[in-house]
């Protein structure tokens, strides 16, 4: 048995963060989730920066809506729903048996606008009546601008995965816009199991971060440790007198997701955060090559449990040798998020280069 296999035995979900084209017309994506045990996808600006401007599999699609007047913004959306709505589409038969559990892809609102929670709303909810599909989650940051969309959204009825998150105060207060979303949507009688969320929370850019600052005994163990103590408390929460009254009229937890969970330093396992995270009822996303390393991988030698709190140790001796994690958690929501605008303006920049080529 593949270790890919033995993961989601153990109650975790494994999505893979890519999409290209490419991965749908060559059937590799239908491949890995006969193969790999993959059930869902997520994406995000870098991605999709990555897929349309480096090769040419977008043209055929790009000429025409030039020729239409089409604004770059406007380009990449049609380029991206075009695939999502493909993903969803192959994964919808995962959707429904799992009772809408898995089986989600996700498609980002423009993160230029990561600080006004007015014009995220607005195009969250364009967005998803565009797609039109059960199964694709709008992704709005877990920025203080973005917490209050949330909750809006979700007491619309537009499922959400939440980006950008570094630590435990940030997934509280992703999930805390979920549940207030979700008492919103019962004090109107509307029902709450149409909707759903993920959490996602970013784990090795926090060891890329520390690692230089860190003795060698808590180097590159930052990552891990925030987010056993991000799963510490998503089981507290999701056990909580509060949630259960809300899960009795049939809501769905907000699932912690851990994103980038890839290792950037060549010296470490390319499956060490895979292996280390294994925890029941959350989901990992993954690249292709961590993905693929994962296959090759001989077992999971361990599952979290809701008890553990070895964690503590790590964030201690990261404070006291100067890391203040609370601080450090801010940096880099924000550093997240310059660099997914940065993608954005790089992509939109490339579309309109592309376009002028192609008109020409």
């Amino acid at each position: 048995m593949r270790a890919t296999a033995r993961l989601a035995m153990t109650g975790q979900s494994i999505w893979l963060d890519n999409i290209t084209r490419k991965l749908l017309d060559s059937g590799q994506l239908a491949t890995w989730i006969a193969e790999l045990s993959v059930v869902g996808l997520t994406s995000n600006p870098s991605i999709f920066e990555k897929a349309i401007t480096s090769s040419s599999d977008y043209d055929a699609q790009i000429r025409p809506l030039i020729a239409k007047g089409l604004k770059p913004e406007d380009i990449f959306f049609e380029c991206a729903l075009s695939d999502l709505t493909r993903a969803a589409d192959l994964f919808r038969p995962v959707f429904e048996r799992t009772g809408s559990v898995d089986g989600w892809v996700s498609l980002e609102v423009s993160p230029l606008l990561a600080n006004d929670t007015a014009a995220t709303i607005a195009q969250a909810k364009q967005l998803h009546a565009r797609a039109n599909r059960l199964n694709l989650f709008i992704k709005v940051p877990g920025t203080p601008e973005g917490v209050p969309a949330i909750e809006e959204l979700i007491a619309a009825g537009v499922s959400i995965n939440v980006t950008l998150l570094f630590s435990e105060a940030h997934f509280q207060a992703a999930a805390e816009s979920y549940l207030r979303g979700l008492e919103r949507r019962a004090a109107a009688g509307l029902p709450l199991g149409a909707v759903s969320s993920v959490a996602s929370l970013f784990v090795s850019r926090w060891d890329r971060k520390t690692a230089p600052r860190l003795p060698d005994l808590w180097k590159n163990k930052v990552g891990i440790a925030v987010s056993r103590a991000c799963y510490h408390a998503y089981c507290d929460l999701y056990s909580s007198d509060r949630w259960l009254a809300l899960e009795a009229k049939g809501a769905r937890p907000q699932r912690l997701l851990y994103a980038s969970t890839s290792t950037k330093d060549p010296a470490l396992s390319a499956t060490l955060y895979v292996e280390a995270l294994a925890s029941p009822r959350t989901v990992n996303t993954m690249p292709e090559e961590t993905l693929l390393a994962l296959s090759q991988a001989s077992e999971i030698r361990s599952v979290l449990a809701p008890s553990d709190r070895s964690w503590q140790a790590t964030l201690d001796g990261a404070e006291l040798a100067g890391v203040n994690i609370a601080h450090c958690a801010s940096e880099l929501q924000v550093e997240g998020r310059d660099s997914f605008n940065k993608s954005w303006v790089d992509l939109i920049a490339k579309i309109e280069a592309k376009g002028s080529v192609l008109a020409g």
